[in-house]
């Protein structure tokens, strides 16, 4: 037998293949140093996580291109530079997010009990909160008449908003032809889209007040003016949701003889329907948390009402806002923020649910592939 079909590769032979390249670990290396350098370098002015994630994150951008650069060379440095600027700009964008949850959760699930959940503001007073900061005992008064003021509203909003933002959606990309009328609508469509919310509550409370008389205020009325903030963007969402459905299956629907109008209903609508779901509840999340147009349309009281055709209605909004303005008790506000950072709580773990129903939503109405 020949030596050339018994010689073993040399180790100088094999190392050729991972000559001038970082190892898999290097970069994770990288990270934790730029890390303990970060929150040494936090700490000598006062170590807080924000700044800890900015430090570490230009630390590690820095790094990793001298790293790569003195053993890799000058293409691969730039392509680690991108891709490490990239990673950083994600850490960095998630710290706010990262930062709201926390603080919110921190101060906000100690008022989180069956009281504030299931109790109003009606009769509590002052004197109530000193005496509850005086004898160390649980808060007393919730939210519950904003979480009903919420539910309601909302809902109504979402009742006279969707079918409108759906139909005019449906309008501009299935039946227009590029006219005046649709380019009018597109138009002022865009107009509302920036409308400050203020203006919307402004607009309804003039409106229901020239039919009804002055100073009408319910929570049909805020209904009305949330509506207005939500139709731009179900049009929006929901238009840009059908220009992407395949035109060949509204050409084979109509090759099969079936109506335009039953093909928008059972095929370009479900086909959609995640897409619509999502920009629902994106429109629901815009005008949940709103509280400028409530104070001027619903009012804020601290009975609970049922009615959204008939007196003043509180939301969780108006209810944060005047537990941090005007505090139960002006000498002692510890009762009063923490009904406000429990109200927070909550209004995020509604949006929290309406994003998981229009996930459910999609999923049941979605059409079906498989056979």
């Amino acid at each position: 037998m020949s030596q050339t079909a018994t010689r073993t590769p040399s180790p100088l032979r094999k190392n050729t293949l991972t000559k001038n390249q970082l190892p898999k670990w290097a970069i994770w290396a990288v990270l934790a140093g730029s890390l303990v350098l970060g929150a040494a370098i936090s700490s000598l002015i006062g170590f807080h996580v924000v700044g800890w994630a900015l430090f570490s994150a230009v630390i590690f951008v820095i790094a990793g291109f001298l790293v790569t650069l003195s053993v890799e060379g000058e293409r691969k440095a730039k392509d680690r530079f991108a891709s490490n600027l990239i990673y950083a700009a994600f850490i960095v964008a998630l710290v706010p997010l990262v930062s709201v949850i926390w603080t919110v959760l921190e101060k906000g699930l100690p008022g989180m009990t069956s009281n504030f959940l299931f109790t109003s503001m009606n009769g509590m007073t002052g004197v109530v909160d000193n005496e509850t900061v005086e004898n160390g005992t649980p808060v007393l008064g919730g939210a519950y008449h904003g979480i009903v003021g919420t539910v309601l509203i909302t809902f109504w909003a979402t009742v006279i908003s969707v079918p409108v933002g759906l139909l005019t959606a449906v309008y501009l990309v299935e039946y227009s032809k590029g006219g005046s009328l649709s380019r009018g609508i597109t138009f002022f469509v865009d107009v509302m889209t920036g409308i400050p919310s203020i203006v919307a509550g402004l607009f309804a409370a003039a409106l229901f007040g020239l039919i009804f008389g002055p100073s009408t205020r319910t929570g049909f009325v805020a209904a009305v003016a949330l509506s207005v903030l939500m139709i731009p963007v179900v049009v929006r969402s929901t238009e840009e949701m059908l220009k992407i459905v395949p035109n060949e299956l509204r050409e084979a629907s109509y090759a099969l003889g079936v109506r335009k109008w039953r093909t928008i209903v059972k095929v370009v609508v479900p086909t959609a329907i995640s897409g619509i779901a999502s920009g629902v509840t994106l429109a629901i999340a815009r005008v949940i948390g709103e509280t400028a147009p409530l104070l001027v349309t619903a009012g804020f009281v601290n009975s609970i009402n049922f009615n959204a055709f008939a007196g003043w209605m509180t939301t969780l909004p108006t209810f944060i806002y005047r537990q941090l303005m005007n505090p139960t008790s002006p000498t002692n506000i510890d009762p009063s923020a923490q009904r406000a950072w429990a109200a927070a709580l909550l209004l995020i773990l509604i949006v929290m649910l309406l994003n998981l129903i229009a996930r459910v939503i999609a999923r049941l109405f979605a059409p079906k592939t498989g056979r």
